[in-house]
């Protein structure tokens, strides 16, 4: 079980002092001189892109960008989201897609935990459901793997708000919709409950375990 540095008592952590850390326990991590170590916090507000992102697919009224070295396309973090950066060994031999399903499979627990039904979608990452106005993603997903040590994550839309997803194509995804916990309860959701359900569950799930 990995251990966890739950942040969420910081507040607001901009992204570049979210990455250093990322950095140093990575290095640590690599050494042998700390355990797999999953990060929890809430950034400031901030769209970044990875490797994948077009230039049609960015802000359309000028907003910074952050460029990134994760896989996948353009995102926002913000106020409200769930981010969990697992900072872990991957087994040998090496299954990024499996890690991958794994990641999903524990959000779609956590969900399911809060009364909430979620699913995977065949060609997209991330976690989605099914709504009056089709399938809208909750989660996205996107990683980086180097020296066999995973970075970046996830984010879960817990209680933020969706109009920064009105400026640009969220994961290069133009046919689908975002949502977040809050609007699918039908009431405020607390970052701090859902952090505690991801703490828990990414133990009792197991440690890389494929989706089922």
């Amino acid at each position: 079980m990995p251990e966890f540095l739950n942040l969420l008592d910081q507040g607001l952590i901009e992204y570049h002092d979210g990455l250093r850390l990322q950095n140093s326990i990575h290095a640590e991590v690599a050494s042998g001189s700390r355990k797999d170590t999953v990060i929890l916090l809430e950034h400031s507000s901030v769209y970044t892109a990875g490797k994948r992102s077009e230039d049609n697919e960015l802000p359309t009224d000028g907003t910074p960008v952050v460029q990134t070295n994760r896989g996948g396309k353009i995102t926002w973090h913000g106020p409200g989201q769930l981010i969990g950066y697992p900072i872990m060994k991957l087994p040998q031999p090496i299954d990024v897609v499996g890690y991958v399903r794994w990641m999903e499979n524990v959000l779609i627990e956590v969900l399911r935990g809060f009364g909430i039904e979620s699913k995977t979608v065949k060609g997209r990452s991330g976690v989605w459901v099914d709504t009056p106005n089709g399938d809208e993603k909750i989660a996205a997903i996107g990683i980086r793997v180097s020296e066999k040590i995973t970075m970046h994550g996830f984010a879960l839309n817990v209680s933020n708000s969706i109009e920064p997803y009105e400026k640009f194509i969220p994961c290069g995804i133009d046919d689908a919709g975002v949502t977040t916990m809050s609007i699918l309860l039908g009431k405020e959701v607390k970052l701090a409950d859902v952090a505690e359900s991801v703490m828990g569950l990414m133990g009792k799930i197991g440690e890389h375990e494929p989706a089922r």
